[in-house]
């Protein structure tokens, strides 16, 4: 009597590792998956972003070369594909012709959540248009993590991404913006940093902001102060490494600024003399500012010192 065949094995979900953890993908339902990413720590994606960059047929991604460390990093093998600005035109119809026929795809950024400041809009734009579905996946972005640790008003913020290269057109655009009822938010580039600070400080005059650069890295920092202190700083100087988001306070906020700098200015007096308690005791009553104002400024003061 023959043996019988066995029947073939079920295949195999896809899985990652997470955290020294394997898990198997659940399964991923047909469509476009937005996938925000780390935007630096690789330990920010989120279990849910794991799993469906494991169980998607592929991955479009902004820039593979960066994509390609995220997914050895989880042992994610899913086959990835570049999407961005300058294929974006020939890639649009072959990824809705696959999303026609069920496929399930997931599309990330260079980092953080797609579709800021990268071309994937036009691509979901017209995915919704034919009625395809869309599923987002949130996470991290840099956006929110500056606006978070600026200091800075956060009940309305725009988001204007990049200011024109040239100082005219820039000075033009913040004009533009100076009305705007809520917090600034720009990305910007480290060699026209001093030069965005400077233009920002003329037409928007002594508004509070900060500059937060490498954020969820090593060598993440976050500035503070009024814009023409901060465009000081930066002017010709190597900090202004990596990534950066400039964060400005909304109209109004001068004040708040100038009280900033007074305080600053007294406490480096201070702090030559005095020893940080008997500082900050000092400049409170001097000023007439919340004593733990006083105190949180003055560990920025130490912190800064090389």
């Amino acid at each position: 009597m023959s043996t019988p065949t066995p029947a073939p094995a079920a295949p195999r979900a896809p899985s990652y590792t997470a955290f020294g953890i394997k898990a198997e993908a659940e399964a991923l339902a047909p469509g476009l998956h937005i996938v925000a990413t780390p935007i630096g720590n690789l330990r920010d994606i989120s279990f849910r972003a794991l799993a469906t960059l494991a169980a998607a047929d592929a991955i479009l991604a902004e820039d593979t070369r960066t994509s390609k460390t995220l997914l050895a990093h989880y042992g994610i093998s899913t086959p990835l594909y570049p999407y961005h600005e300058h294929n974006a035109e020939q890639m649009r119809p072959k990824i809705l012709g696959k999303l026609r026929e069920g496929g399930k795809l997931a599309l990330i950024s260079d980092a953080g959540t797609p579709l800021v400041s990268d071309p994937g809009y036009k691509l979901v734009a017209e995915v919704v248009a034919e009625g395809l579905p869309v599923t987002g996946i949130p996470g991290p972005s840099a956006v929110l993590a500056a606006l978070v640790l600026a200091g800075l008003p956060t009940d309305r913020f725009f988001f204007e991404g990049f200011l024109p290269p040239k100082a005219a057109a820039r000075r033009g655009r913040l004009t533009e913006l100076a009305a705007i009822p809520g917090t600034l938010v720009f990305f910007e580039s480290p060699r026209r940093l001093a030069e965005m600070l400077s233009d920002a400080a003329a037409v928007l005059g002594e508004r509070p902001g900060a500059v937060a650069r490498e954020l969820t890295k090593f060598y993440e920092t976050v500035r503070r102060g009024a814009l023409s202190t901060l465009a000081a700083h930066y002017e010709g100087e190597e900090e202004a490494r990596g990534e950066i988001v400039v964060v400005i306070g909304p109209p109004g906020a001068e004040t708040e600024a100038a009280a900033g700098d007074t305080i600053g200015e007294r406490l480096r007096i201070a702090l030559a003399e005095l020893s940080l308690k008997e500082a900050v005791a000092q400049v409170a009553a001097e000023t007439g500012q919340p004593r733990r104002k006083v105190y949180a400024r003055a560990l920025e003061l130490t912190r800064e010192e090389p």
